[in-house]
């Protein structure tokens, strides 16, 4: 197997990119500010390393029953770079959903700060007749 291999046909390329955003206010279960936000994130991280620690068991399984040292084969790996993007654009996708409270967060207060800044405009120059 070379690093130009995929081991699945779903990547996050072949994924459609939908920007999915929770409207109204979100519950909050912790009094410290930012405690939800980090309880997002290791939901999102054990997640992550559950799907990761099944896919592992898939692959030393079906390597074993094929006769594949996978360790072996693994260490002397070495990824070229159509594998390199790929696992780049990988991470970006899962910091997009570690972040995405953050994100959601600092585009709201964008919005937000967008419209004061708008409606304070337009008071200033109402006030100018």
């Amino acid at each position: 197997m070379t690093g130009t291999d995929t081991m699945t046909a779903d990547t996050t390329s072949e994924r459609p990119h939908v920007i999915r955003h929770a409207r109204g206010k979100r519950p909050e279960f912790y009094e410290t500010p930012g405690l939800d936000h980090v309880m997002s994130m290791v939901m999102v991280l054990a997640n992550e390393v559950s799907v990761l620690r099944d896919r592992m068991d898939s692959a030393e399984r079906v390597a074993k029953a094929s006769g594949i040292d996978l360790a072996a084969g693994i260490e002397t790996l070495e990824l070229d770079q159509a594998a390199l993007e790929e696992r780049e654009e990988r991470r970006q996708d899962f910091l997009r959903r570690l972040f995405y409270l953050q994100l959601k967060d600092a585009d709201e207060a964008a919005q937000a700060q967008t419209a004061e800044g708008f409606n304070a405009t337009i008071a200033e120059i109402a006030l100018q007749d």
